[in-house]
């Protein structure tokens, strides 16, 4: 089959690699329709992630059509469309019994730190993602979600991740009715992040981000106020003059481990890898938020330590939200607001690519050019 792998830092191409074969009872092989690249793969990309293997293939966004199934496989039949989460989980262990897929015990064993995830490094189990003509899915009962008739994969892709995490993090913010809420990162995570405040009834969404149309894109899609942090003096204290004096009721990272914004922080993280990535945006929703807040993270972090200012947090007595998200759980509900019209989730896509042509679209996404929101790849297509 025709894939995507992984040669070093800042090198990816598509090459010839064996067909995934079942290994399980519990395997199905899906023949791949549509995967995204997600900003999650691009810490990979970058040599951010450790473990990250030459030849793997990234991709944990994808939708596809059952192929092969294994013998006790009973809820998936040859021919069904499905979208897949990107954690791997069993179904059957203490955390999975509780909805906490996210953490499963039996994925990825080997750690106490993430469940098994398709296409990212071996620390998360080693499996190869979705960017690829066919893919295996392990635990083929429990995860996928079978696409409804009449509806396209494009609807339903982001069921598997982003959706689930932009609407988690806006859930985990507490969000009753009238609250204010300030999203950090206007990519895909963030505006579903957006569109999910509105959904829960909050009172004022702003969007921050250095990338102008990206800003300009948040305020269309998902009708929010804008701020560019380089456009002011000073981040935090605009902020909290926005919110008389106090700061929001909440603020959502939702950029994680490259963010902009300090330059000693990137090369701490980024360039001299002293600390889990460039904290920048948990600083700022720290800072931002009033006393008694809520700081919701979604952003993707490495193990194991950053520099943060804990002890603002404890004394400013706000709670800290943050995980993985437990894509499963959110899956059915979510799928409703995409049937009945209230989150538009393929219009969020600006470009689309065959699988062959991965390199440069990974290029164009990393680099934020030409108005680029979020990548669609399709095997076997020209």
């Amino acid at each position: 089959m025709r894939a995507l792998t992984y040669q070093g830092p800042f090198k990816v191409r598509v090459e010839n690699k064996p067909d995934p074969r079942l290994e399980h009872p519990q395997d199905v092989i899906l023949k791949v329709t549509r995967t995204a690249i997600c900003g999650s793969d691009l810490h990979l990309l970058h040599g951010l992630v450790p473990d990250t293997r030459v030849g793997h293939t990234f991709g944990h966004e994808f939708t596809g059509v059952v192929e092969e199934l294994g013998s006790e496989v009973s809820q998936l039949h040859k021919g069904d469309r499905v979208v897949v989460p990107f954690n791997i989980s069993c179904g059957t262990c203490f955390y999975c019994q509780r909805g906490l897929t996210a953490s499963c015990e039996n994925s990825n064993p080997s750690s106490d730190v993430a469940c098994g995830v398709y296409g990212y490094s071996h620390t998360t189990g080693g499996y190869d993602g979705g960017q690829a003509e066919y893919v295996r899915v392990p635990f083929a009962d429990v995860g996928p979600l079978k696409i409804p008739d009449g509806m396209e994969d494009e609807e339903a892709l982001f069921l598997g991740d982003i959706l689930p995490t932009g609407y988690m993090g806006a859930e985990m913010g507490e969000i009753k009715g009238g609250e204010t809420v300030v999203v950090f990162g206007a990519g895909p995570v963030g505006l579903f992040a957006m569109r999910s405040a509105w959904l829960m009834g909050a009172g004022r969404v702003i969007a921050v981000d250095c990338v102008q149309y990206r800003l300009d894109f948040a305020e269309r899609y998902a009708k929010v106020e804008t701020v560019n942090f380089r456009e002011v003096d000073d981040i935090v204290l605009y902020l909290k003059e926005l919110f008389e004096g106090r700061g929001p009721d909440v603020c959502i990272d939702a950029v994680g481990m490259e963010a902009e914004g300090s330059l000693g922080q990137r090369v701490l993280g980024l360039g001299l890898k002293l600390e889990a990535g460039a904290p920048t945006v948990l600083t700022w929703c720290i800072d931002v938020v009033r006393k008694g807040g809520n700081v919701s993270i979604v952003g993707v972090y490495g193990p194991p330590w950053n520099l943060m200012p804990i002890g603002t947090a404890m004394n400013k007595g706000l709670t800290l939200r943050m995980n993985q998200c437990n894509v499963r759980r959110y899956m059915p509900h979510l799928l409703q607001h995409i049937r009945e019209g209230r989150i538009d989730a393929k219009g969020i896509i600006t470009h689309r690519f065959p699988l062959e042509e991965a390199p440069k679209a990974y290029h164009l996404f990393a680099q934020k050019q030409d108005g680029c929101v979020k990548c669609v790849l399709t095997p076997g297509y020209a």
